[in-house]
């Protein structure tokens, strides 16, 4: 089966699956998005959620946070991991948007990941959920599914990215990104699937018997 015939039974299978695909971090503007995009690496959207609940009906904008200074956003923050890295790249990115952007978060992805702690899939995810722009980010569950489905062999996000979005339409990319999220923590595990068990994994290739062990990003 070819890439494109794949694309098309993935995207019936998710569609039937999440017709509506929301937003599964909690936030009150493009900023608090950002924050939270920020604050999900290397953590679960729901610890994110339960931190930021008691957070953003206070703080919710940039001179909040500068407002705070370093050591009283890791207080904040101090049951997200790595939390001291992350306080740190909330307090200078929230002061940069304040020097450089009049305290909004610039719509463009240059100017994006040129604050500090934002990389190419934090303004991937802001870019598209946030703007309404066309935009994939691929992190690393999406670069394991994207290999079981046999829809990229690159050995890192960043040729999975460029792969995922030569094979699915443009106007799908942004629901997407969440679908395959959703499917994955549901379906397509990392510890329990191997390529093996899930409705996809067995559509995309009936006759695989081996596990499927994925390269990491």
């Amino acid at each position: 089966m070819d890439e494109n015939k794949k694309a098309k039974k993935i995207l019936r299978i998710l569609n039937k699956l999440y017709p509506k695909a929301p937003i599964p971090l909690k936030h009150k503007n493009k900023f608090t998005l950002l924050v939270s995009v920020l604050l999900s690496a290397q953590c679960t959207d729901l610890n994110v959620n339960n931190v930021t609940k008691d957070i953003y009906p206070k703080y919710n904008k940039p001179e909040h946070f500068v407002k705070l200074g370093r050591k009283k956003i890791e207080k904040l923050i101090k049951k997200i991991g790595i939390f001291r890295v992350k306080a740190k790249s909330i307090y200078l990115m929230s002061k940069q948007l304040l020097e450089k952007h009049n305290g909004k978060v610039p719509k463009n992805f240059e100017e994006l990941e040129k604050l500090p702690g934002v990389g190419h899939k934090t303004a991937s995810v802001v870019m598209s959920q946030g703007f309404g722009y066309p935009a994939f980010a691929v992190d690393t569950h999406i670069h394991r599914l994207a290999q079981r489905w046999g829809l990229t062999n690159g050995k890192n996000v960043v040729q999975t990215e460029k792969d995922l979005k030569k094979i699915f339409p443009k106007k799908t990319w942004t629901k997407l990104h969440l679908q395959i999220i959703y499917y994955g923590r549901e379906y397509c595990k990392a510890r329990s699937c191997y390529g093996l068990t899930c409705k996809i994994c067995k559509t995309c290739y009936p006759k695989r018997k081996n596990p499927l062990i994925t390269k990491k990003a």
